[in-house]
């Protein structure tokens, strides 16, 4: 084993974690998941069977990754933010034929406890403010906050803010890289 487990973790056979990784206290790996190279799943994560989690994720306390959530590269989920599965869900009946794939693009945060609602990609880079509710595609570098989310800005890869227009024609480089960034209408791209 080329990874961390924390006797109180629960690492179920089948699932397949990259090297480097490490899985904390409390924490419920199903046989299905495939996670990636580098990833830390804080105290109290649970993983499900149809998980993917790429290299380099930070998934903090308290954070359930259900079926159907797909995480790129480099992704940050806060304390206790939330993924769901299925859109309309019911104790009586049985949905999970329903549930819907949430996309998570490298780089992109999720702050603490913002809520993803599902059947959502969200962008490369994007930031999801803490107790945001996201329930729509939010587009790569998006700055994204309150309940329900709206864009209010755009971010660098780096992590902080743009002063960039929420759209229109602009570039902007960034202080901390020297990345230069174009808007064009309503999309951020990095030159």
């Amino acid at each position: 084993m080329n990874y961390q487990v924390h006797d109180t973790a629960i690492v179920d056979e089948g699932a397949q974690i990259g090297e480097g990784s490490r899985v904390w206290h409390f924490v419920h790996v199903c046989g299905g998941a495939h996670i990636g190279k580098s990833v830390s799943l804080g105290q109290n994560v649970f993983v499900g069977n149809k998980v993917t989690i790429g290299d380099h994720c930070k998934i903090q306390n308290n954070v359930s990754v259900y079926d159907n959530v797909h995480l790129e590269e480099g992704v940050f989920c806060g304390p206790s933010m939330v993924f769901t599965n299925v859109y309309n869900p019911r104790s009586l009946l049985e949905r999970k034929d329903q549930y819907l794939d949430t996309i998570v693009k490298k780089g992109a945060t999720l702050g603490a406890n913002c809520t993803v609602v599902c059947g959502v990609t969200i962008g490369q880079y994007a930031f999801v403010g803490a107790g945001a509710v996201i329930n729509k595609c939010v587009p790569a570098y998006a700055l994204m906050v309150g309940v329900p989310a709206k864009q209010i800005g755009w971010m660098s890869e780096y992590g902080e803010q743009l002063d960039l227009p929420l759209q229109g024609e602009a570039k902007i480089k960034c202080e901390h890289t020297g990345v230069i960034y174009i808007l064009s209408g309503n999309t951020v791209t990095k030159i």
